[in-house]
Parts: C-alpha cells; structure tokens; sequence
C-alpha cells in the first residue's frame, strides 16, 4: 500500500491501492490513517484520475479536517469530474459548499477547443461517449494535431461547429448531455444539501427527460420532496 500509494509510476496499481485504502476506511480500519500523507499528496497530483479518486476516497473518513480542507480546494479543480466528486465528498462532511457543483452536473456540458486550428469530429449527434473517449482531432499545423477527449460520459446533444471548420482557442465544440450515473450521483447529494433553486432542473427528470431510468425518477422525486420539506421547515 504504501509503495504503491507513494509511487505512481505505474498509474492502475496506485488506483488498486487507492480503492484498498477506501474499503479499509469505510470497514473502520485505522491504520489507515499512515497513509493520509500520501493520499493528500494524490489529491494535488498533475494527473487528474488521482485526484478523482483520492476526492471520491477522502470522502470516506468524514471526521479529517484536513481532507475537508483538501476537498473545499478541490472545488476549484480545472477538470469538472474532479470538482464533481469532491462536491460528492463533501455531503459526508454535512458541508453544502458543493451544491453548486452538484446542480451542474445535471446540466449539459459544453466542450471547449483547447487551442485554435481544424477540426475533424470523431463522434455524431445521438453517439455515447465515455470519459476518456475521444470526441473530435485538432489539426493545428502539418505535425500538429492533438485529441479532444471527453471530460465525462454522457451522450453528445450537439456539435456546435461544422466538420472541418477553424476554430479559436475555447470556442465550443459540442454539448454532452449528462450520463445516468453522474445524474443518479447529483440527485443522492442534492438529496441532502440541494435548494430551491435546484427544484426546477430535477423536476425535468420526473417529466421532460426522455427515456430517464427509473432509478434516476425514483431518485429525483425523493430528492425533490426533501428540498420542499427543507424549504417548509421553520
């Protein structure tokens, strides 16, 4: 564990030991608590699927201020699915800090161009895409291309520019409709610290939401009738 969780050379063992460390908490293991250092280190590491999972893992042990800390700083990660399970995290922490996050992530999501050059799109409207998945090539110059990949899973709800068209740095790309999970995921956290104002976006998975799971309703009107009750309350 602790080799592995100090040396991330070799990225898929580092992640076995993250989700080791997650089972070991959750079942009250405290030695654990050895490898806290590490997993803060984790959670500022360049490689953003370290610090995904060490917000998801931080999560586990609510009493850490120090994770508290780590996931409030999380919040304002560059990669939105890492902001997304620090927000997650946080529930646990009964601190509602990341409810704005959460809210987002029953909104589309928008794809932005990394820099300026031709884009060759590899997926089409109505295409399922997974993180990771590549969604269009950049050609920037002759040795210049680059893969635009997604930050999510989701399904792509429009491509924004025509195939073959020049694009600016951060001009928009295409709008990713949120997967099932990432939906489930918001409505379990907003179930605990969402508002008012997010009673709108749920109430289009009870109604407008095509072809909406029914775990994703089921989940959307309970969470819908604890932020009424919350809003009742004195």
């Amino acid at each position: 564990m602790g080799e592995y969780l100090g040396n991330t050379s070799v990225p898929h063992k580092t992640q076995h030991a993250l989700a080791q460390m997650a089972e070991r908490m959750v079942q009250g293991d405290t030695s654990v608590k050895q490898w806290y250092p590490n997993l803060l280190a984790l959670a500022r590491n360049s490689e953003p699927e370290f610090r995904l999972t060490a917000a998801w893992v931080m999560g586990q042990d609510n009493s850490s201020q120090e994770f508290h800390q780590a996931l409030l700083d999380l919040l304002h990660d560059p990669e939105p699915a890492v902001r997304w399970n620090a927000a997650l995290a946080l529930v646990r922490f009964g601190d509602p800090s990341g409810e704005p996050q959460l809210s987002r992530m029953l909104q589309p999501y928008t794809v932005l161009s990394p820099r300026g050059g031709s884009i060759h799109f590899v997926v089409r409207r109505g295409d399922a895409v997974r993180t990771g998945g590549i969604i269009a090539r950049l050609t920037a110059g002759p040795a210049q291309r680059e893969e635009v990949r997604s930050p999510l899973s989701g399904t792509v709800e429009a491509l924004k520019v025509p195939e073959g068209a020049n694009v600016a740095p951060n001009d928009a790309l295409a709008v990713l409709s949120p997967g099932e999970d990432q939906v489930w995921e918001s409505l379990r956290g907003l179930y605990f610290v969402g508002n008012r104002s997010d009673l709108e976006a749920i109430q289009n998975y009870l109604e407008s939401t095509p072809g909406a799971p029914q775990r994703v309703r089921e989940q959307a009107a309970l969470t819908m009738q604890a932020i009424q009750a919350r809003s009742a309350a004195p």
